[in-house]
């Protein structure tokens, strides 16, 4: 691993008020970054679950998209449908399998909040409004936003959860204020897809992890290019988990970001082996990659980042740094991410360290 220059912890649950009376903000993690001129801006993802505890029931949240789509006034954005303990397997603390269809619920649901910092250190201002899900594509929820600067405009990718799986779909804004939503760019089963700035070759480059139903491999990062940003092709298997501490899986992290040596991703692995117990450890690498082919590796640095903190080891899911987001500050970066699956926190690395000197 790499030493540390500094590390602290953002944001937490109690930072943020619930949406709804009835739930309860259990996580504020995974936030994408980016460098604006009035300063850092953060898009957190909040995770929310029911507040209400009924004995032998189990209260799994979603969105009511047609409400909005309708606009039925009086109605809550969020419903909650109570299960009863034993039509259901708990598979681990967020997601249940209904025992009649075998198939999975979330026991959250996400939305996206607006964070401001003038230094990328600390936290100065939380937007009140919501980025919340607008489609059925998103019934369960928004998550784990990514954003890059491509020409004058911030494009974002984001996980979009519904009966239909966990896809990825893009938004852009100019301000922050206002959203374009571009709809969904890569199908079920994907995500941790992150988009490269600007063009190469006359190309959009992006990184995608698709999760195969049958375990062929273990779910692994794929490359895939575009003329446009929408309409994605030229996939390509890229990277696959080969280490211990990527053993389990592993994807794409924060969006690359450009260095005189080469493209620098930061992305994040997973320990758990076939039959361990748990989810396992998430943990943080970096890869280098040619400026004019980035499907060509230059280096693999290997884990770099890996649960030390309390608030990275103790959480919603204990033993995770998911890092999303990366600020350059000169001769260092800002690495932004998710601990524990419970708090938004940052760390700075020397870029001479990550780029192997």
């Amino acid at each position: 691993m790499i030493a540390r220059l500094f590390s602290r912890c953002l944001l937490r649950p109690g930072d943020i008020a619930p949406s709804q009376e009835d739930l309860q903000v259990v996580g504020v993690f995974n936030p994408g970054a980016t460098a604006t001129p009035g300063g850092v801006v953060l898009l957190v993802r909040v995770a929310e679950s029911v507040r209400e505890q009924r004995p032998g029931f189990v209260g799994l949240p979603r969105w009511d998209i047609e409400a909005q789509l309708h606009n039925r006034p009086g109605k809550a954005r969020i419903q909650i449908d109570w299960l009863r303990v034993n039509e259901v397997a708990f598979l681990d603390p967020r997601v249940v399998k209904i025992k009649r269809t075998g198939l999975l619920r979330l026991t959250f649901t996400s939305h996206l909040r607006i964070v401001r910092s003038r230094d990328g250190r600390s936290v100065d201002a939380i937007e009140p409004e919501i980025f919340c899900p607008s489609d059925l594509n998103e019934e369960y929820g928004v998550e784990d936003p990514r954003i890059t600067p491509i020409g004058d405009r911030f494009f974002i990718t984001y996980v979009a959860v519904s009966r239909h799986g966990a896809a990825t779909a893009l938004a852009s804004t100019d301000d922050f204020r206002a959203f374009e939503r571009h709809g969904l760019i890569f199908c079920p089963e994907n995500k941790d897809v992150v988009l490269f700035p600007g063009i190469i070759g006359g190309q959009h480059f992006a990184l995608h992890r698709p999760t195969p139903a049958h375990e062929f491999s273990r779910p692994e990062m794929w490359f895939a290019s575009s003329p446009d940003l929408l309409n994605w092709g030229g996939h390509l298997p890229f990277l696959s988990p080969s280490a211990e501490w990527d053993i389990g899986r592993l994807g794409a992290g924060a969006p690359p970001v450009r260095t005189p040596r080469g493209w620098l991703e930061i992305y994040h692995g997973n320990d758990r082996r076939e039959g361990d117990p748990g989810i396992g450890v998430y943990s943080a690498g970096a890869l280098l990659l040619d400026l004019e082919d980035p499907r060509c590796i230059l280096r693999v640095h290997g884990c770099i980042l890996a649960p030390e903190e309390d608030y990275e080891r103790t959480g919603f899911v204990p033993n995770v740094v998911f890092p999303t987001g990366v600020i350059e500050q000169g001769e260092t970066l800002l690495v932004y991410y998710g601990a524990a699956d419970t708090v938004a926190a940052v760390t700075e690395f020397r870029l001479r360290d990550l780029l192997g000197e």
